[in-house]
């Protein structure tokens, strides 16, 4: 069986189906990689240093000649990470292979594993392909809609029961591995890299409009455009703010209770060092005043002073929009049940369907 080269269109197909094997080295997975890709390291991050060193400053004959004994002593680990692989999961005999370019890397490891029995594809150009790919899809248009409302207010659960309703729905801070405020971090996955997070929200928008249904718009949660360490890329971002905004408002003591179910028994020193890193923002008296709250176990008054500022905040960049009285649709909703307030926004929906 010939090795088969493939552009990045095939790529995103046959990947739906075919394990996607990354040969680069493990610092350079670790940093950003195609989600779902296996890491396959031919090269080890030293090794890697020095072939490229070689590769640079002598030659191309002696870099390969250098990297011979390094590939040798990995190639039998390789047939069988890949054999584990497909036999788990009960893929096909084929596999996709690449590099950072499409170059000698996934070239060798082609040729390994395409002598042993299965049907390789290379893709053309290699992550740098994809990259490229990923960035370009943050310049498309899509059809936006925001669910909106004060932090407290369950935005993420309605999110997902209209992904269990069968809506298009991205998760942003999902991919993010963050929440969004000074708190979001708690008990969550560390973050990925910006890359990372543009990788897997490039593919999420592409599944989305090509792979799913493109006649239905895509909802996202009204977010800041820096969640965490992360951002979203400007001109999602700009189109966010140009989106029309499902407003739930929803009373303060409602949203209270919610915070206080999702962060009440986080560690005091975690809501403290949350605290500590909003101060300036906060204020003094405010950040004393939240923190002696905590001390004393009055965690409902800690959090409500907290709510304030964050009310104020997210008031601010609601109201920061080009046209605001019209893309801002506010919903009143009595609590944050996930399951009625969905059901509200139908309702909203469906009375404004033929306005």
């Amino acid at each position: 069986m010939a090795i088969e080269v493939i552009n990045i269109e095939t790529f995103l197909q046959l990947r739906q189906q075919l394990p996607v094997f990354d040969v680069r080295s493990p610092g350079e997975f670790e940093h950003a990689h195609i989600p779902n890709a296996i890491s396959l390291s031919l090269f080890t991050n030293e090794e890697r240093a020095i072939v490229g060193t070689q590769y640079k400053q002598i030659g191309k004959q002696r870099a390969i000649k250098t990297a011979l004994p390094f590939f040798a002593e990995k190639m039998i680990p390789m047939i069988e990470t890949v054999e584990k692989v497909i036999t788990k999961n009960k893929f096909p005999n084929e596999i996709i292979v690449h590099c950072w370019r499409g170059g000698m890397r996934s070239a060798g490891v082609a040729w390994l594993l395409n002598l042993y029995g299965f049907k390789v594809y290379t893709l053309q150009g290699g992550y740098k392909a994809f990259r490229n790919w990923a960035l370009q899809q943050f310049e498309k248009h899509y059809r936006l809609n925001i669910i909106g409302g004060y932090t407290g207010s369950g935005k993420t659960e309605i999110l997902k029961v209209l992904q269990q309703q069968g809506h298009n729905v991205i998760d942003l801070e999902a991919l993010a591995h963050h929440k969004g405020s000074a708190f979001g971090g708690i008990d969550m996955p560390a973050q990925p890299s910006q890359e990372m997070f543009e990788n897997s929200l490039a593919l999420k928008l592409y599944q989305h409009t090509t792979l799913v249904n493109n006649a239905f718009p895509i909802w996202l949660e009204d977010e800041s455009q820096r969640i965490g360490i992360v951002n979203i890329p400007i001109k999602l971002f700009e189109q966010m703010r140009q989106s029309t905004v499902y407003f739930f408002d929803i009373p303060f003591e409602e949203r209270l209770k919610h915070i206080m179910e999702g962060y009440g028994n986080a560690p005091k020193e975690k809501l403290i060092s949350a605290i500590m890193r909003i101060k300036k923002r906060l204020g003094g008296l405010a950040t004393k005043n939240a923190i002696n709250f905590l001390l004393e176990e009055d965690v409902s008054n800690c959090f409500s002073e907290l709510l304030i500022y964050y009310d104020k905040l997210y008031w601010k960049g609601l109201h920061n929009r080009n046209n605001v009285l019209e893309l801002v649709k506010t919903i009143p909703a009595p609590n944050t049940n996930a399951q009625n307030n969905a059901q509200l926004l139908q309702e909203y929906l469906n009375s404004t369907e033929h306005d």
